[in-house]
Parts: C-alpha cells; structure tokens; sequence
C-alpha cells in the first residue's frame, strides 16, 4: 500500500479546497495524480458526467461543507452509514467518499486502457443517495495512534511467530520506494490537516506495507496458497486497525472543523 487510495485524496484535498486552502486547478491536480481524467456521475442538477472541478463547484453548491473517507471490507463497513444500496456499492469498490452536509457519496469506478507501459485510467465517481447517520466504527485520531503502537507490536510478533523476515529483492525495492518518497518531502495530507493526522497516516501506510509484503514473503518470491492464506488470517486483526486509522487521520479536518463549530 505505497499510494493512497483515490478517496483519501479526493477527502483531504476537497477538503482543502472546501477549506478556501487551496485553488481548485490545485485541488483536482491532486486528486488526480497519475490517472488520466477523473469526472463525476449523477450529481443532482446534472444530465451527464461532469469533469472533477466542476463537481467539487457543484458539491459546494449543494451544501457539501466536508468530505469523509469509507475504506470497508467484508464483515466491517468502516466509515459507511447506508442505505444498503450504497454500502455494497462501496464494499464492491472497497473505498468511497461520504459528503458532510448533503446526503451525498461518491464511488470510484476504475478502467483501464492500453498496452503495458502506457495504460491511461480514467475514473468515475458515482454520486449516490447516503444515510445521514454516523460512520461506522470510525475511531478518533487518538484512538487510532494507540491502536497503532499497539498493532505495530502485535505484527512484530505474529510474523516472528509464522518466520516471516518479509525481507528479500521485492521487499527492499518496496521499502526503498516508500523511503525515497518520503525523503523527497512529499504531501501525505493536504493543507489544513493536523501533523497528528499525518503522523497516523503515515504509520497506517508502513504498517499496511509490512503487512502486504509479509503475506507475499517467501522463498524465491512464492508462497503456497493454503501459507498465504494463514498468513492473511493471522495478520487480519492488524490489518483492519491500519484500515481504521487510515479513515480517521483523512477524516481529521472534518472532525477538526464540527469540533470548533461545536
């Protein structure tokens, strides 16, 4: 898990955006990174998609003041609220966007096209009818750095436990990769964020990391299905708290700003 996902750039950096922090030329120039084009799909008042920075113009319009993240997996709809409809519709995409003032989300819906090397991906947001409810299972910046440390430990064991090194050519080449963006001083929230918020980001991101190569650590770079799948089942718990944090610390400038309102 070296990049984010698409929902947590287009939370933090709509945000910021939301949050007069940055320009909107800025904004979707983020939000759409590597990918070709981004557009949104059913927004209320429009017939036909619309490029990103005229949706994000039309969320505000619509009342939007904030932009929460929903990372769920099956058994654990983290971050949603429903109706169902959009719930599976999320859990399907295993990511989505929850607007704070409309009852609005989004989910991404992802192609690709093109021969190896050179595939252009264009992304669609879906805008959907959203429960206004609280998310579920989202815990707070605090809660999430503490469930950290502690996963951070738990992992250390589970993998010394199962003779994991999660060390080799392809792991090296992924910890180095992560390093060197790190060193280069890259943007790991947007403007406005707290440096709390980045530091649980990034821990979630490592752990996510570790967690990624551990289940792929083997001899030769080949791990036998039914050891994958004890590995998985093992290192699950820590997963799901690197995924809780991960929503909490995208989630911090909305929970920063209803703090202050309140």
């Amino acid at each position: 898990m070296l990049s984010e996902p698409r929902s947590g750039r287009l939370a933090a950096w709509g945000n910021a955006l939301l949050g007069g922090l940055v320009s909107p030329d800025d904004a979707v120039l983020a939000v759409v990174g590597d990918d070709a084009v981004h557009r949104v799909q059913g927004l209320p008042g429009e017939s036909a998609p619309v490029g990103l920075t005229l949706g994000l113009g039309r969320l505000r319009a619509l009342g939007v003041t904030g932009l929460r993240v929903a990372l769920p997996a099956p058994g654990h709809p983290l971050g949603l609220s429903g109706p169902p409809e959009f719930n599976a519709r999320a859990l399907d995409a295993e990511e989505a966007v929850v607007a704070v003032g409309a009852a609005l989300g989004l989910v991404p819906e992802v192609s690709e096209a093109g021969p190896a090397g050179d595939v252009h991906v264009e992304v669609v947001w879906h805008c959907l009818p959203v429960r206004e409810a609280p998310p579920a299972d989202v815990p707070s910046l605090g809660e999430a750095e503490r469930e950290l440390a502690e996963a951070l430990r738990e992992a250390t064991v589970v993998l010394t436990r199962l003779g994991v090194a999660a060390s080799g050519p392809v792991a090296e080449a992924a910890l180095d990769a992560y390093r060197a963006r790190a060193e280069a001083g890259r943007e790991v929230l947007a403007p406005g964020y707290p440096p709390r918020a980045v530091r649980v980001l990034e821990l979630a991101q490592r752990i996510a990391l570790m967690m990624d190569l551990a289940v792929g650590a083997g001899h030769g770079g080949a791990v036998a299905a039914s050891e994958m799948a004890a590995r998985t089942e093992a290192l699950r718990p820590v997963e799901r708290v690197a995924r809780r944090a991960q929503v909490a610390a995208y989630n911090a400038y909305v929970e920063e700003q209803e703090r202050r309102r309140g």
